[in-house]
């Protein structure tokens, strides 16, 4: 699988400093990263905005998807919210597909905090139409 990134996404490209520069790769039956939690990423106080985080999560997923050759764009995303994200740590991201039709794709993904105990901060679930 070939992951391949923008430079100026923000959810994945290096040259935007303000992004999450999400550092991701293939793993056993998906996609697996880290970023980290910047203060320009905060919505309350010391923590990532919601917002943020559903966008690493959607990153992942789009990512996998693509780095199998679908060409394919969002249509549904669903997020669980289950605990805060400190600003000041790395998150893991961890993305696979659960099942594929003609011309849609069901994913979910998760977000861990930062180690040693990793514990399950969000999730996901997306659905992805094949376009083209």
């Amino acid at each position: 699988m070939a992951i391949t990134h923008h430079e100026l996404c923000f959810g994945c490209g290096l040259a935007n400093l303000f992004g999450l520069q999400l550092e991701i790769e293939a793993s056993d039956g998906g996609v697996e990263g880290r970023f980290f939690v910047k203060q320009d990423h905060q919505g309350p106080p010391g923590f990532a905005h919601g917002g943020v985080i559903a966008t690493a999560l959607d990153e992942a997923m789009a990512l996998l998807v693509h780095g199998e050759g679908v060409h394919a764009v969002t249509r549904r995303l669903e997020i669980d919210l289950l605990g805060p994200v400190p600003v000041g740590s790395f998150a893991g991201v961890r993305a696979w597909i659960e099942s594929r039709a003609e011309r849609q794709l069901e994913l979910r993904a998760e977000l861990r905090g930062q180690e040693p105990d990793g514990r399950l901060l969000a999730r996901a679930a997306g659905a992805f139409a094949v376009v083209g």
